[in-house]
């Protein structure tokens, strides 16, 4: 991995699919943003490794785009990535061929995480860990790169740093070399951006948030840094036991399950043009 930056895109950039809003029917409640930041001058974040990495600035120019959202309570909270709610006009998850708006997002100050409050409720949630996983060890990508369910599967370069273009300030990340995908392709992950990072043990360990395709690196948030929003936003109360995953047929069978299920859900983003 080079030191001192690559061009990492952010992954919910395309595979953008025509849906209907709910809001044709029935009244769109107004999008409450806040954001979470632990970070202080007093008590800053520590650093992770001199490894660094770029990350293109698309805020300049936002557009309506696509990505992945999954259950971390019954109840409906809901992780996604950060830069997948930000600068929307509305945000709504996937039901039924229709995005169904939600109201409530926290978006996080440290890192690409962001958590919705009011979204559809479901019968299981997925377990998240703050620890990172020992590096070369396998890690598990779900979500829907250009619309389509895809699990990638990834081995664990190690802790690094990421910054968004020309911004100083850094993030916590992890860095993981893409190794194989079901169904198998080499196109981008656009689309996969805000879907579970699953380490070998059964625990979710990050949102993923940016690739470059050219050297097959995917970046997923800081474990610590997802766990701490789930925490602020006290919107989590479900603890899921955690299996480990046995081998790649079995992150198939468990990925289908849980889309049945809706636990893993595309997430839509409305830009009113206008603002």
């Amino acid at each position: 991995m080079a030191r001192g930056g690559c061009g990492c895109l952010p992954l919910a950039l395309g595979g953008l699919l025509l849906v209907a809003w709910f809001g044709q029917r029935v009244p769109i409640p107004p999008l409450q943003v806040e954001t979470f930041d632990p970070r202080s001058p007093r008590r800053p974040l520590p650093q992770w490794s001199d490894e660094q990495f770029v990350i293109e600035n698309r805020d300049q120019n936002p557009a309506d785009s696509m990505g992945t959202a999954f259950a971390v309570d019954r109840d409906g909270a809901w992780l996604t990535a950060e830069h997948v709610t930000h600068g929307c006009s509305r945000v709504g998850l996937e039901e039924d061929g229709y995005a169904r708006p939600v109201s409530r997002v926290i978006e996080s100050g440290e890192a690409d995480a962001a958590l919705v409050r009011d979204g559809l409720p479901v019968d299981t949630a997925l377990p998240l860990s703050s620890r990172v996983p020992p590096t070369g060890s396998t890690g598990y990508h779900m979500g829907f790169p250009a619309g389509a369910p895809t699990l990638v599967v990834s081995q664990l370069i190690g802790t690094a740093n990421a910054r968004r273009g020309r911004s100083a300030v850094t993030q916590p990340v992890l860095a993981w070399a893409e190794t194989s995908r079901v169904p198998s392709g080499d196109g981008t992950l656009s689309g996969i951006s805000g879907g579970p990072i699953f380490a070998e043990d059964g625990h979710v360990v990050g949102v993923n948030s940016a690739s470059t395709d050219r050297r097959g690196r995917i970046l997923t948030t800081a474990p610590d840094a997802m766990t701490r929003l789930t925490r602020a936003s006290r919107a989590v109360d479900d603890r899921p036991v955690a299996y480990p995953f046995t081998g790649l047929a079995d992150a198939q069978s468990r990925f289908a399950t849980w889309l049945d299920h809706g636990v893993i859900r595309r997430i839509f983003c409305d830009v009113d043009q206008q603002r």
